[in-house]
């Protein structure tokens, strides 16, 4: 013990701030990352069930009347688009004056069990569309999803096109050829996974199972090499305000409801139908040739949970004459939050709507 003592027996100052160090990550591991994310000023405007709709910085002069509608995924939480101050998609766009609004789906409970895509596509919705109009004096908006909110958009804008000004569709899977799924197609395979049970057995599915499901395409990576980069961050002195926020965000996964659970891996993963025409959601079939609206889709070459050929198969489909196909060199949630999105997704975004909004 003497070479970590002073003179008078006190503890030398690199061993306690070792400890300290040690502790710090410790207690991430343990009890969590802690941190506040979705700061970006904001109101609710609307709400339905466990639904919300946000409004971002309401008392903001807007340089673009037309709104823009955020739509996430049912797994995860939306607030990855407004991860902390400085890093923030949302932030970012409410800066560059554009009138920016989200639906949160919330957190379902065991009474939501039997919320299916009719719910969200044909009820949520086009009342959130609604609202944003109302409340912005817009005539018509931008609908912009982002991965499984994509494919949900996507089908919102086939049966409701009249009034969208433009369709934004990040990394949002459309068709799912056993081909391009990688491991995906082994995890989703009938033989394998019956949804129907699972979906009977849990009514929501556990956030945890989807999470676990999601880690496992790249188990080293994100089971190592996550604790790896934290504890490098934490004994190298680095920020760790984004890694934390990110953390919170990956082990905060809502619950999925049963119906829309067995929908999604069921006719999209197992039968691809959405590529087909042959989805219908109460007997209305989603068409994407109704899309006629200018269409941005954006993919990311690193993504193995929406891969480029799923993201680009939309291109073919739509009616669009102004459409473009945008690929950056990044995974499903780095293209949103990595060191590049400041200088790559967030500035193409921005001008691509600038140049289509009013």
């Amino acid at each position: 013990m003497a070479e970590n003592t002073g003179a008078a027996g006190a503890v030398n100052p690199g061993f306690e701030e070792l400890l300290d160090k040690y502790r710090r990550g410790m207690s991430i591991i343990v009890e969590g990352a802690r941190i506040d994310t979705g700061q970006t000023p904001k109101e609710v405007v609307w709400t339905k069930n466990k639904a919300k709709l946000y409004r971002y910085e309401p008392y903001r002069e807007k340089r673009y009347r037309t709104p823009i509608l955020i739509v996430y995924a049912l797994i995860n939480r939306p607030y990855v688009l407004d991860l902390i101050p400085g890093n923030s998609f949302i932030e970012y766009l409410a800066g560059e004056g554009f009138d920016v609004y989200m639906l949160d789906w919330g957190i379902p409970g065991d009474e939501d069990a039997g919320m299916s895509f009719e719910h969200y596509v044909l009820d949520y919705l086009p009342r959130a569309a609604r609202k944003v109009m109302r409340t912005s004096g817009a005539e018509d908006y931008t609908l912009f999803g982002y991965c499984m909110g994509g494919t949900m958009s996507a089908m919102y804008a086939a049966l409701f096109p009249e009034r969208m000004r433009n369709l934004i569709l990040l990394t949002a899977p459309i068709a799912f050829p056993k081909e391009h799924l990688g491991l995906y197609a082994l995890f989703t395979d009938s033989k394998y996974l019956d949804p129907g049970i699972m979906a009977d057995a849990f009514g929501c599915i556990p956030g945890e199972i989807i999470d676990t499901g999601n880690r496992m395409l790249r188990p080293v990576t994100n089971y190592v090499g996550t604790y790896i980069n934290m504890w490098e961050r934490i004994f190298e002195d680095k920020p760790m305000e984004t890694w934390l926020a990110m953390n919170k965000w990956v082990n905060d996964g809502p619950p999925f409801p049963g119906a829309a659970f067995k929908q999604w891996i069921t006719e999209f993963y197992q039968q691809n139908r959405l590529v087909k025409g042959e989805i219908r959601l109460r007997g209305r079939r989603v068409d994407l040739s109704n899309i006629r609206c200018p269409l941005l889709s954006i993919a990311g070459r690193k993504d193995h949970i929406c891969t480029v050929p799923q993201a680009e198969a939309i291109m073919d489909l739509v009616s669009s004459e102004d459409k473009e196909f945008f690929v950056l060199d990044a995974g499903h949630v780095g293209l949103m939050t990595g060191r590049g999105a400041k200088k790559g997704l967030w500035p193409k975004v921005s001008g691509w709507l600038a140049e289509r909004s009013n």
